[in-house]
């Protein structure tokens, strides 16, 4: 019970979620660097991005031509007009209120989850990319960039990006606290130093990388860096039909054992207001005993332009014992009245399977995007 209520907690305070919503498949967005700069998803939006946010999901910010008619969808509501040039900005603040429950104990608290600027330079074939915000870590926090990288995309697709990022690997749900992220070690604290190589064309993406390990403990010196590598290959079966499959190693370091996964998601969109998600992640650790389960889901329905409905259900069994573990029912609520405001509503039930013990985390956000 300790250790779940320690996991709900953790994963709900210690980072910030990100911006990233595979549920947009069903406006036959299939890759992140349609809206976003980053190959993996998440973080700024590109001015192609911003307009889209505006008139293709927010409630009231579409114009009746389809062309925006102000400069409200861009950074500072275009306050700089085309004083940046080259250069793209946005700043993102995410203030929150959380709230556990479990049998006698309740835990409720008012954070600011993310407080971001975000700066991108696009040059022909070169992108440069670098966020500075602050990091919550507890009851404390830090000010520093989190993730920072260059990039350079030939024309046939091939591209290669160096610097420190979260690696590509299955679906980026928006929630960094869903299984198939924090289960495995890819929370948004938890950014690598690596280099990736990646080919795109019109229907297939593949990424692979490969580095020293967590970016957070080789500045901090510990002992948990490892040689990392992943790989994810994205095949566009359709507009709005996607399959992932992708793969997890980490070496050995300090008193963390070798460990990896293996994983393959699939996402359907069957009409333009419904989204439907699954990943299932075999994973390995050495000495625990055999391997364990992940099984994530999101099913999104648009009941109305901009208001967005929500199932979660997850699942994360323990090592050698498919019956253990811990299982996640959710729901959550998504509103985009205009293109800088997002509110998120989100509730989870998480039980031990077989024991006794049970959780309920209320997480209410406020995402402001300028």
């Amino acid at each position: 019970m300790k250790r779940l209520l320690s996991a709900t907690l953790a994963a709900a305070v210690l980072a910030p979620a990100a911006v990233a919503e595979p549920m947009f498949l069903s406006r036959q967005y299939a890759r992140c660097t349609t809206c976003h700069f980053s190959p993996a998803g998440g973080g700024l939006l590109t001015p192609y991005g911003r307009m889209l946010s505006r008139q293709e999901l927010s409630t009231t910010g579409a114009s009746e031509d389809g062309a925006p008619q102000d400069r409200e969808h861009e950074f500072l509501f275009g306050l700089l007009k085309d004083g940046l040039g080259e250069v793209s900005a946005g700043i993102s603040l995410r203030p929150s209120r959380l709230r556990v429950e479990s049998g006698p104990f309740t835990s409720s608290r008012n954070l600011v989850m993310q407080a971001d600027l975000m700066l991108a330079w696009r040059r022909g074939p070169w992108t440069v990319y670098g966020e500075f915000g602050r990091q919550p870590r507890g009851d404390d926090e830090r000010w520093d960039s989190f993730e920072h990288w260059a990039q350079y995309k030939a024309e046939g697709g091939f591209g290669v990006r160096a610097g420190r990022f979260l690696p590509a690997y299955g679906v980026r749900f928006a929630d960094h606290s869903s299984f198939n992220r924090s289960a495995l070690g890819f929370e948004n604290h938890e950014q690598v130093y690596a280099v990736e190589l990646s080919h795109s064309s019109d229907r297939r993406l593949f990424q692979v990388s490969v580095g020293p390990g967590f970016a957070e403990s080789l500045v901090e010196g510990y002992d948990q860096h490892a040689f990392t590598a992943t790989g994810r290959a994205q095949f566009d079966l359709s507009p709005r039909t996607a399959v992932v499959a992708s793969g997890l190693y980490r070496a050995e370091a300090g008193k963390s054992p070798r460990n990896g996964a293996v994983g393959v998601a699939l996402g359907f969109a069957p009409t333009p207001r419904v989204s439907l998600w699954g990943q299932g992640d075999l994973r390995f650790l050495d000495g625990a005993g055999g391997q364990a389960w992940v099984f994530t889901g999101e099913a999104a329905f648009e009941v109305h332009r901009g208001v967005w409905l929500k199932a979660l259900p997850q699942l994360r069994t323990d090592f050698g014992d498919f019956g253990g573990g811990t299982l996640r029912l959710g729901a959550g609520l998504e509103l985009f009245p205009r293109s800088h405001v997002n509110v998120i509503l989100n509730w989870y039930h998480d039980s031990l399977r077989g024991r006794d013990g049970s959780a309920d985390t209320l997480l209410a956000q406020l995402h402001l995007y300028l």
